[in-house]
């Protein structure tokens, strides 16, 4: 009965979270809740381009779940080359004291990692390794948002404003650099913030009613200002969030 209901909790969280997901998504959805005890609500999967993806921390509450016996990742020097920041990992999982471990291996340099981790590619790489490793251990076939190319995650309708330059298209961007959506869903991913507060947080910054109806600017502030709050500022912001509850209660 109680795994009955966290399921239909669970797809409700993702209508509210991704909007209008079709039968066959949420289908898959409650095979991912049922078999591997993946939550939507604590960010274990996310929604990008009408494919799910398994992030970090999900991998990393199934690896506890499922009682891994240990993780251990090495630099491959020969691969990596620190001048160019580009970095090579090996990860190895294993799911029993006596497991031979389950190989992973991942990489990241700027070519392919989002402006916002530049000079934190080392860490990506390893993060890539561990996730494919775990993917691995457990069977999961889905990838892992970390491994991605960019950290796209069009949680976020945002779109381009009346005051915005050029042919942008719902990702806010026009001119190749990361979209605004994309930027905004990896610092709250970065920082474990609430997704639903901070689109509060931001349509009262930008002075809309939704974040959509944001212009591309005022979403460009909005970014610049949560990534400095957050970095120096973790617990104010968190306060600041938090003065949006009711607001999102009262707007289911």
């Amino acid at each position: 009965m109680r795994k009955g209901l966290s399921v239909r909790a669970e797809i409700t969280i993702a209508r509210r979270t991704w909007g209008d997901v079709d039968k066959a998504k949420l289908a898959e959805l409650r095979s991912l809740v049922r078999q591997m005890g993946f939550s939507v609500s604590l960010g274990d999967v996310c929604l990008l381009q009408r494919s799910w993806y398994i992030t970090h921390a999900g991998l990393l509450r199934l690896a506890h779940r499922k009682r891994c016996a240990g993780i251990t990742t090495n630099i491959e020097e020969r691969s990596s080359d620190p001048v160019a920041h580009r970095w090579v990992f090996r990860a190895l999982v294993y799911t029993s004291p006596n497991s031979p471990g389950f190989v992973g291996y991942g990489d990241a340099d700027p070519s392919n990692t989002s402006p916002l981790v530049r000079g934190a590619e080392m860490r990506v790489a390893e993060t890539r390794a561990v996730n494919r490793a775990l993917r691995k251990a457990y069977g999961i076939g889905l990838c892992s948002v970390e491994e991605l190319g960019s950290f796209s995650a069009p949680q976020f309708p945002v779109t381009a404003g009346p005051h915005s330059n050029g042919h942008a298209g719902s990702n806010g961007s026009s001119n190749g650099q990361p979209r605004l959506r994309d930027q905004l869903c990896l610092l709250i991913r970065q920082h474990n913030l609430d997704p639903e507060l901070v689109k509060a947080y931001a349509a009262d910054f930008c002075g809309t009613e939704t974040l959509k109806d944001a212009s591309r600017d005022l979403v460009e502030s909005f970014i610049t200002q949560l990534a400095v709050a957050a970095k120096k500022d973790r617990d104010g912001l968190l306060c600041k969030l938090n003065s949006y509850a009711q607001r999102v209660e009262a707007n289911p």
